[in-house]
């Protein structure tokens, strides 16, 4: 029996933990995803275009972990990371960082939106969780964000009515609002 690849979404895509190689990769992705992200929020010269400098901080991350559950996962179409995912405790002061994990982000390449990369990671983000022995997942969500938040309640997320405005600069003058998210896992 002979199998043959169209090419199709389906041919050599996963998810994995990232490996500290893929420091650079990971950096890429986020460089060229961040001027949409935050597109109307930052003035564009404060956003980050030095791919080596931000892989040099992923690369510490990927070292040395502030917490044995934070966890990076990454995208890979072949080889190539399109995106990734963060996963740790829950930071917020009501939530309990024992039973409440945190989906600290996700992040994909924008050119290779809506091929499955997104839904597999964060498939992989909740099981990631999941086997952290979390029983819920909270995620913050930029209200103005209506692609991401529609995709979250689509996969069964839902707001949980906490709400948060968010520094961006540290001066109070580039602020942005966000609604935080959840789900029961396990």
């Amino acid at each position: 029996m002979t199998h043959s690849h169209s090419g199709g979404p389906s041919a050599d895509v996963s998810v994995r933990v990232a490996w500290a190689d893929d420091a650079q990769a990971i950096a890429a992705v986020q460089v060229r995803a961040w001027p949409e992200l935050y597109a109307g929020l930052l003035p564009v010269e404060v956003i980050p275009t030095d791919v080596e400098a931000v892989g040099a901080q992923w690369r510490q991350v990927l070292a040395r972990p502030a917490d044995a559950r934070n966890r990076v996962l990454v995208a890979l179409e072949r080889n190539r990371v399109v995106g990734f995912a963060l996963t740790s405790p829950a930071a917020d002061p009501d939530c309990d960082p024992v039973a409440d994990g945190e989906l600290a982000e996700v992040t994909l390449d924008p050119a290779e939106r809506a091929k499955g990369h997104g839904s597999r990671l964060l498939q992989a983000a909740v099981d990631t969780l999941s086997a952290d022995r979390f029983t819920r997942a909270v995620t913050w969500v930029n209200a103005g964000d209506d692609a991401l938040r529609t995709f979250l309640t689509e996969a069964g997320w839902a707001p949980d009515t906490a709400h948060r405005e968010l520094d961006l600069d540290g001066t109070g003058a580039t602020t942005v609002k966000q609604v935080r998210l959840h789900t029961s896992i396990g």
